[in-house]
């Protein structure tokens, strides 16, 4: 909307004089880039912009893993697992990196061995997957760190690759203990085969319907037929049952998944120790208490609020954690089957890697009422598909059919915000244009930036079309292009023809070359407002998790929040980690 809506005009003048003639390493160095040793200003700064910079740095989570270190020149630094090839990591075993870029290799070495310790912890064999896709971590968790583990997907195309991959895999290890005359095999633990299930989790349902979906066959589960390129969410709106489904924009800058990611690389450390039982100390009730030695930069909730016990709300001091495990709902006690095993054996670790929109924080509700589950990892994306209550049904989100066993609960449980805290704080609300710039990556532009990349000259190429298409359907605002291939290579001219059409509108529309041109030599300016806009991003972004963290203490469940992925090779890289009180059965 930068032309249509001649956005620029809306800054202070002060603001686009010292702005207005930037170059794009300039808008890096002075404006996104919160580690800049020195700055040097070619002409003095409102004191208003230089505190909305200096506020949007200070609020956001760190998002660099311990050890690694933000890159002050051009080129970012590869993880060390990409040296020797840049397109298979040297930790994760051969077996593993099949069918998987290696954006995907790092981030399931990395949370697999995650998983994997809050297990240990917790006394849990038993894992289950959600948004499983193609079983990609799924795999890695049974076979590569001997784990029971259920995966649910909705998508039947990616479930059925999901077991051919299994298929592949066994396969491929049978041949290998042949060759070797041995059944013990590196990079291999022994455990059971993962088991897939389709389905849909529906963000209003039970944790007890959830638990059902777990123990069907999958020949039984519900299916919904799906592309197995396009990323859907679905969720359910109060009084409509039709279906609405669009595929999400795979732009330039969105890079929540696999499949619209851009890979830029940073250095690698290894995985941290995750979480570690503590007792309360004089307290005759056990606390938890989350602790990570080798990740410096995560974040604890410690902070006086109200904290809901399940019965009362009473205060909470600074520094005393709630106690752990306290809530769960009696009013209905299954007890025959629990989807993964039997009751005497029915606890479990649950985790979602990039779980879209409502359903990261359908986990975490999950979690906090599901007695059954003792500890969970959640990576969220697409947060521009949260539901809530202004924008209950975002774009590119779909209702499902309703199906006789969902029990429905109530439809004002929305993704945001999730907790009492957030939601008593006045002008809270998150508009969609603030969630959806949440999903931008800021280090990967800073590195367009920095090099003066020709893809940058896509934001004016774009905005300069959506002024076109207004002038000729005025209704349409912010039309869905998608990403067109190498955008930053054609001509504006060439661009149009293959956009347009995608709006309805010929790709032969006359276009006044003069307006054109005049549009296109500020494109400048277009990147300094979009730079300003990408500031904010992070901030959203911790707005969101952090409400999710407080809804857990109000619930009397302690969580950490830590960057674990590299955010230049995976930009949504916090993972959000809570764990219950230890049972002293294991599971």
């Amino acid at each position: 909307e930068f032309f249509s809506e001649n956005l620029w005009e809306t800054l202070p003048v002060g603001w686009q004089k010292a702005l207005g003639d930037l170059s794009p390493p300039q808008i890096a160095q002075l404006l996104l880039d919160r580690d800049a040793k020195k700055r040097i200003y070619p002409s003095v700064w409102p004191l208003s912009l230089l505190a909305l910079r200096a506020t949007s740095h200070a609020l956001v989570f760190p998002r660099m893993p311990p050890g690694h270190r933000a890159p002050d020149h051009v080129a970012p630094v590869k993880p060390e697992e990409f040296l020797s090839n840049s397109s298979q990591s040297s930790l994760l075993g051969h077996i593993f990196r099949k069918h998987v870029k290696p954006k995907k290799q790092h981030e399931i070495r990395k949370l697999g061995l995650m998983v994997k310790q809050l297990c240990d912890q917790t006394h849990c064999s038993s894992v289950v997957d959600v948004g499983s896709g193609q079983g990609h971590l799924t795999r890695f968790l049974s076979f590569g760190l001997g784990l029971d583990v259920t995966g649910i997907e909705a998508d039947t195309n990616l479930v059925s690759m999901a077991s051919i991959f299994d298929q592949q895999l066994l396969s491929t290890l049978a041949k290998e203990r042949q060759k070797s005359g041995t059944s013990r095999l590196p990079h291999v633990a022994p455990g059971p085969a993962p088991r897939h299930v389709v389905g849909w989790v529906s963000p209003r349902a039970t944790w007890q319907v959830f638990l059902q979906q777990l123990g069907r066959r999958e020949k039984d589960s519900e299916s919904y037929p799906a592309g197995p390129c396009q990323k859907r969410q679905r969720v359910l709106v109060s009084g409509q049952e039709c279906e609405l489904e669009k595929a999400i924009d795979h732009g330039s800058q969105h890079f929540c998944t696999e499949e619209c990611s851009f890979v830029a690389c940073a250095t690698e450390q290894p995985a941290a120790t995750v979480l570690q039982q503590c007792d309360a100390g004089n307290s005759s009730q056990s606390n938890i208490v989350i602790t990570q030695p080798q990740l410096p930069n995560a974040f604890v909730l410690n902070h006086p609020y109200k904290v809901d016990n399940g019965n009362t709300m009473k205060e909470s001091p600074v520094g005393e954690i709630p106690s752990a495990g306290t809530r769960q709902d009696s009013a209905i006690h299954p007890n025959s089957s629990f989807g993964i095993k039997e009751a005497s054996s029915s606890n479990f670790v649950l985790t979602g890697l990039h779980a879209c929109g409502d359903l990261s924080a359908t986990l975490l509700r999950h979690f906090a009422n599901c007695p059954y589950i003792q500890g969970i990892t959640s990576v969220a994306c697409c947060y521009m598909k949260i539901t809530t209550m202004e924008n209950p049904m975002p774009p590119g989100v779909m209702s499902p059919p309703l199906f006789d066993h969902l029990k429905e609960e109530s439809l004002s449980e929305y993704g945001y915000p999730m907790s009492e805290w957030v939601r008593g704080l006045p002008r809270h609300q998150l508009s969609y244009k603030a969630r959806e710039g949440a999903c931008h990556a800021l280090e990967d532009y800073l590195h367009r930036l920095r090099e003066e990349s020709g893809l940058l000259k896509t934001h004016c190429y774009r905005a300069a079309l959506e002024s076109i298409i207004r002038a000729e359907k005025p209704h349409l605002r912010r039309a869905s292009i998608q990403t067109i291939k190498k955008a930053h290579m054609l001509s504006f001219a060439e661009y149009a023809r293959l956009g347009l059409p995608r709006v309805g509108l010929p790709g032969d529309l006359p276009i006044d070359p003069v307006h054109v041109g005049t549009m296109l030599k500020q494109q400048d300016r277009v990147i300094v407002f979009f730079s300003l806009a990408l500031l904010l991003a992070p901030v959203v972004e911790t707005l969101l998790l952090l409400d999710r963290m407080l809804f857990l203490q109000e619930r009397g469940f302690q969580s950490q929040l830590a960057p674990l992925f590299d955010p230049a090779l995976s930009p949504r890289n916090l993972v959000l980690v809570a764990v219950k009180k230890a049972d002293e059965e294991a599971c």
